[in-house]
């Protein structure tokens, strides 16, 4: 398992792609971690109007969220008028430490994969953990999330960090 993971190390240092990708915070790991930060850092916050036209800057127009329990959305527009009905000023989402996996996708952008959870704001818990996919494209230097997935809904009690 080791050698499978220096290798996927070597191959996406030298991917022509991971060479686009890197910026001066790093390698595609870290762009997709930045964005990852960055799209729900804004999340957190969009009961402020300002960083809720933020997050929807993370978003395709046309991106597809699909939702094991909430359905499918097909715009950006569909999918960010349920995130102010439903989330904004409810629920703030942390990534799960360490769960972080980043795939490049040649001449594209990049899968990221990994577990989040979501946490009450009116309590002490956060009660939801789940399992997401993102797609990402790089188009013209910016990056956009084309597909999410976040599925496999489960209790997770644990307290707010």
């Amino acid at each position: 398992m080791k050698t499978l993971a220096t290798l996927f190390a070597l191959t996406l240092s030298i991917s022509p792609l991971a060479q686009a990708a890197d910026t001066a915070s790093g390698s595609l790991h870290d762009t997709i971690a930045a964005l990852d930060h960055g799209m729900f850092d804004s999340f957190n916050h969009c009961s402020d109007p300002a960083q809720f036209e933020k997050h929807a800057s993370y978003f395709d127009p046309a991106v597809e969220f699909y939702h094991d329990s909430g359905g499918v959305t097909w715009t950006r527009e569909t999918m960010l008028a349920n995130t102010r009905k439903n989330a904004c000023g409810n629920y703030t989402r942390q990534l799960l430490p360490g769960t972080l996996e980043v795939f490049p996708i040649k001449d594209f952008g990049a899968i990221a994969r990994g577990q989040h959870r979501f946490c009450d704001l009116k309590g002490e818990h956060c009660d939801g953990l789940a399992d997401f996919v993102i797609v990402w494209r790089l188009r013209d230097g910016q990056w956009q999330a084309t597909r999410v997935l976040s599925y496999a809904h489960r209790a997770a009690t644990e307290p707010a960090a």
